[in-house]
């Protein structure tokens, strides 16, 4: 792992969600630029203090003169995004596999070189959009690619968080602070942080891509240095239009990500205040609901599932669940039985590609007379 030292909050998720399947050991790290946090994580950890390094550049160095059993096999990068890019390139380089956090990289264009990098290499590369792993998020998007709702017409996501109603980053606080800083977290504040994942989940869900965006991005706490809310219309391809709101200072939310899509037939609801749930809303028919964990689901949605019907599965699962797909692949490359990439159903560098790209449309679109922008890839 690289990054996830003390005060980490998502490095804490990754290794959980790393070990909930018995996939991945964790066997050495550099966990922050502080040489004394990273031996300080990796005592926490109980980790061979041999192997607990000071920086990256370290661990790829010393990981590399180890036997080709024993050393690093994948990377966790979970680091703030100006901190991205170079470790997943150098990880790559050494012939070892990368899971990062979204969003990909600090601009599209390092998104672009990791692509690229992606491509030559041949390694299996994830992104953590982790909303992805939810079980009946699966069978949302199972139900659409079948058919069920005819040709989609509308897509609604919406992801308010109240958590930045205030100053926080003037206020010591870390997660705050890195997030609100352009030279660490890149152009876009609220729309990166939030707005990234609102857009891969409609992507994935749907089927569609999104064509163009017309933006508004809005900075409401005063002095803060990028934007804490933004909202957007939405064309997506084969016609179907959409309204995009992502918030950070929506006071008194917590993190009410949900999504709608409607089509010719009927829509879908989807909530991750009860995620657990899949509401069906067809025309001139009772509401459908679907749990996960019953016998009448997707076969992909009990894949995704592990405890019966009635028992609450979470964002940790769901993170897991990515995990679980990216280590299938590392398994069948190893074997040399890789099949499509995406068959294994975790998102991948593209997704990463085109979450940099959002962002870059977004804010050009914000900041444009004409508001309606081509999607910038």
């Amino acid at each position: 792992m690289i990054g996830g030292g003390p005060d980490s909050f998502i490095g804490a998720v990754h290794r959980n969600a790393a070990w909930l399947d018995g996939k991945f050991d964790l066997v050495a790290g550099a966990f922050s630029s502080s040489a004394e946090k990273s031996q300080q994580a990796g005592a926490q950890l109980g980790l061979d203090p041999n192997r607990v390094y000071d920086s990256y550049d370290e661990l790829f160095e010393k990981e590399q003169k180890l036997p080709k059993n024993q050393r690093v096999e994948a990377v966790a990068i979970v680091t703030p995004n100006h901190v991205h890019a170079d470790p997943a390139m150098k990880a790559l380089e050494n012939g070892m596999h990368v899971i990062i956090d979204k969003p990909l990289s600090f601009d599209l264009d390092e998104a672009k070189q990791l692509k690229k990098k992606v491509d030559e290499t041949g390694l299996i590369f994830a992104l953590t959009h982790s909303y992805t792993g939810y079980p009946m998020i699966k069978e949302a998007r199972h139900q659409i690619a079948g058919g069920k709702f005819g040709g989609l017409r509308k897509i609604f996501v919406e992801y308010p968080q109240g958590w930045l109603s205030h100053s926080l980053e003037k206020e010591g606080n870390k997660q705050a602070s890195w997030r609100t800083d352009p030279s660490r977290s890149g152009a876009g504040g609220a729309v990166g942080d939030i707005g990234t994942h609102a857009a891969n989940l409609a992507e994935y869900v749907s089927g569609l891509k999104i064509e163009r965006v017309c933006a508004d991005l809005n900075t409401v706490v005063e002095g803060r240095n990028l934007d804490d809310d933004a909202s957007a219309l939405l064309r997506f391809e084969k016609g179907a239009s959409g309204v995009l709101i992502a918030t950070q200072v929506a006071a008194g939310e917590e993190n009410d990500l949900k999504l709608r899509v409607f089509g010719e037939m009927g829509g879908l609801e989807w909530s991750h205040k009860d995620p657990n749930t899949l509401l069906i809303k067809m025309l001139d028919e009772p509401v459908h609901i679907y749990r996960t964990g019953t016998d009448y689901v997707a076969d992909i949605t009990k894949k995704n599932t592990r405890l019966p019907a009635g028992h609450p599965e979470g964002y940790l699962e769901a993170f897991a669940n990515i995990y679980l797909a990216f280590g299938d692949a590392v398994q069948d490359y190893n074997r040399g039985a890789l099949k499509e990439i995406k068959s294994y159903d975790f998102p991948t560098v593209e997704d990463g590609v085109r979450g940099m790209a959002f962002i870059k449309t977004m804010v050009e679109s914000s900041n444009s007379n004409t508001k309606w922008t081509k999607f910038l890839l």
